[in-house]
This record gives structure tokens, C-alpha cells and sequence, in this order.
């Protein structure tokens, strides 16, 4: 009988041999990402993961991740890198797509490093929606009135969480040349015009 390490081993093998396309999209709360990945799951034919969706419905399932992903939660933890990563990895493989949108991750330079140990795989680039903090603001007071979660005090520490945890993972990649960045406080449609260019293989652009 393999053991769940084993088996764990296989699926790393396994997802790195298939070579998949994974584009990592990062961006403050209000950016604009998750329409904009619809957006692009529907145009260019990714598979789009959010990696605290994941973690949602694993916690969910009553499994004992799941406990343990309740516990941290409500302790306000970070769950650990490995946990999330093994959630990603199982998604893609049961997928049988070879392009992804990873939405939310890595959030810090840790779960970055431990993404590319544990699943020998590179993101071909970062999407990286850029908007400034008061049209964040804007954007998720108007959206979600009357959510417990979205008063100034706490949107501003999201915000504060964002720059400082995830900056330094888009300065590591733009130190490599992965980082395509939008100006998202444009109009959804303005910021689609702008992936677009991202995701359009250049021969498509040129005309005859």
C-alpha cells in the first residue's frame, strides 16, 4: 500500500511532467482579479483556482485538514503553505487542463518559494493588477454594503496586509522579467483590453 507521502510524491512528478501554463494573479481586495480571471477563463480557456476558495471548501468537508484549517482560521493563523500547495496541486491534476489562473497565491515570499520546491513548477508570469488604495475602497464599500468584513478599519488592514506580505513576491518575479502589470482602476472593460494584449500568443497580433 503506498503511503500518503508516496502518493504525494507521485502527484508532484506527476503535475510537473504535464508542464502546465500556471499564472499567478495577485492584486489588492477590490482589484478587480476575480472578474478579470472570468474574463480570461472564458476568452483564453484557463482554469481558474482561488486558493482561499480551496481552503474553504476543504475546511467544509469535515475532513481532518479541514478541522485543522477551521482551527487556524479562527485563530486568525496563516494556514501552512504545504497544506494550500497540496490543495492547488490535487485541483490541477483532477482539472485536465494544462493552463491556470492561481487567484490569491502565493501571498507571501514563503508560500512562493515553497510552491516552486514542492511543485518544481515556475508561474510563466505574474499577473499583477495595480490600483491605487482609495479606488479599492470605493470598489468594495459600494459592492458589499452591510458585510460585517468590509468597514474602513478592516479594508485598510487588508490593504496593509497585501504591501507588505505580497509585494515582495511581485519584486522577486519582476526581478526576473514575470511580472505583466495593469493598471486596474481603469473600467472593467478598459482593464480586459489591456489582459488581452497579455494573453494574445504575439503571432495572433500580427496581421496579414
Amino acid at each position: 500500500m503506498r503511503t500518503a507521502d508516496a502518493s504525494s510524491k507521485a502527484m508532484e512528478f506527476s503535475l510537473a511532467e504535464k508542464k502546465p501554463k500556471v499564472v499567478f494573479v495577485l492584486g489588492g481586495p477590490g482589484s478587480g482579479k476575480g472578474t478579470q480571471c472570468a474574463n480570461i477563463v472564458q476568452h483564453f480557456g484557463y482554469t481558474h483556482f482561488s486558493a482561499g476558495d480551496l481552503l474553504r471548501a476543504e475546511r467544509d468537508s469535515g475532513s481532518e485538514n479541514g478541522n485543522m484549517i477551521q482551527n487556524m482560521m479562527n485563530e486568525g493563523k496563516i494556514v501552512p503553505s504545504e497544506v494550500t500547495i497540496k490543495l492547488l496541486e490535487k485541483a490541477m491534476l483532477e482539472s485536465g487542463n494544462d493552463k491556470f489562473l492561481i487567484d490569491g497565491f502565493p501571498r507571501t515570499e514563503e508560500n512562493r518559494a515553497a510552491f516552486e520546491a514542492v511543485t518544481k513548477i515556475e508561474p510563466e508570469f505574474v499577473l499583477f493588477f495595480r490600483c491605487t488604495e482609495e479606488e479599492m475602497e470605493r470598489r468594495i464599500l459600494n459592492r458589499n454594503q452591510g458585510r460585517d468584513d468590509d468597514n474602513i478599519e478592516t479594508i485598510r488592514k487588508r490593504f496593509k496586509v497585501f504591501l507588505e506580505s505580497s509585494l515582495p513576491v511581485i519584486e522577486y518575479y519582476k526581478a526576473k522579467g514575470r511580472v505583466r502589470e495593469i493598471d486596474a482602476s481603469k473600467s472593467i472593460e478598459e482593464v480586459f483590453e489591456a489582459v488581452k494584449v497579455i494573453f494574445t500568443p504575439k503571432a495572433e497580433e500580427v496581421t496579414a
